[in-house]
């Protein structure tokens, strides 16, 4: 089969190549790919893995063969997956407790998208609890997981804060996604909130646990900046009233129990409750335009391959 490869040699460390088809466990199925989206830890990191490996966590397709055991969804049948390799690549083969399978007719470039960034959103706001009429600070909402997140929570009926290093260029697109307010940093929210998911990490998760109210939780999903959180002598002892306040680790592939979730969000973006973001799109010979424009932070949003 045909595949992004990693290779040290190349200017990208990737390149379109030929390498063997994946053989699935009995639990997994076998998935043909029509398009996967980029991620920036997985791009990021592409040099961390042996030359000849396949990366890729999303990816949107068909079952080309079924699981041997019985499990998962039928050969013919559109699907959503996610998995810690395999996505750039024409077959992948995944446990089928990380398929979704989207309505009939849904876009696969668009589906693609789900997985990570949908996917993270939805379980670390559910790490958070109840957001109806509850106040939740996103930081770093411009991002792929940022811009799901922020729609996710204005579902859920909370009221969303959103942070971004620019709010006078990236104000109005989340406004429109469902963020109430759009701040540049955590110090600026005027009240406690109830959440936060943090998705920048360093400095910025230290500020935003500032902004949390008693009882408050702050999800960590991301570590974009690569500085510590060095927390100020006193900040967790409560001493100003705030009590029992909680910092949560995370990691979406935990389980492999993600499918319904694929399926839940896949069946909102084809209804329109969700909108997929998508920055930049084309086929997987332009990998490496994607992923300088990615690698530069110059695409706010989603990029997508599509496998040819």
């Amino acid at each position: 089969m045909r595949a992004l490869l990693v290779d040290s040699t190349s200017p990208s460390g990737l390149r379109l190549g030929e390498t063997a088809d994946p053989e699935p466990a009995p639990h997994e199925a076998l998935v043909r790919v029509t398009a996967t989206s980029l991620n920036y830890g997985e791009v990021a990191h592409r040099d961390e893995a042996p030359d000849g490996t396949v990366l890729g966590w999303d990816a949107a397709g068909v079952i080309e063969r079924a699981a041997a055991d019985g499990s998962g969804p039928a050969a013919g049948t559109p699907v959503v997956t996610i998995g810690e390799a395999g996505g750039w690549a024409e077959l992948r083969a995944v446990h089928t407790g990380l398929i979704g399978i989207p309505p009939a007719g849904a876009d696969p470039a668009a589906l693609s998208t789900l997985p990570v960034a949908g996917g993270s959103a939805l379980r670390a706001l559910r790490r958070i609890g109840d957001t109806l009429g509850r106040r939740i600070l996103i930081t770093g909402a411009t991002g792929g997981v940022g811009r799901y997140a922020v729609q996710l929570a204005r579902l859920g009926g909370a009221y969303v804060i959103a942070t971004t290093g620019d709010p006078a260029a990236h104000g109005n697109g989340l406004r429109a996604l469902g963020a109430h307010e759009v701040i540049a940093a955590p110090e600026e929210a005027d009240a406690p909130v109830h959440g936060v998911l943090d998705l920048v990490g360093g400095p910025q998760l230290v500020a935003a646990y500032d902004t949390l109210g008693t009882h408050g939780t702050l999800v960590s999903v991301g570590h974009v900046t690569g500085q510590p959180e060095t927390f100020p002598f006193g900040a967790l002892y409560g001493n100003d009233g705030r009590h029992d306040r909680s910092i949560v680790t995370f990691y979406l592939l935990e389980r492999p129990d993600i499918g319904p979730d694929l399926t839940w969000l896949a069946e909102r973006l084809a209804a329109g409750d969700l909108d997929p973001q998508i920055s930049w799109r084309g086929g997987w010979d332009r990998a490496d335009e994607a992923i300088a424009t990615l690698l530069d932070r110059r695409l706010h949003g989603k990029a997508v391959l599509e496998i040819t």
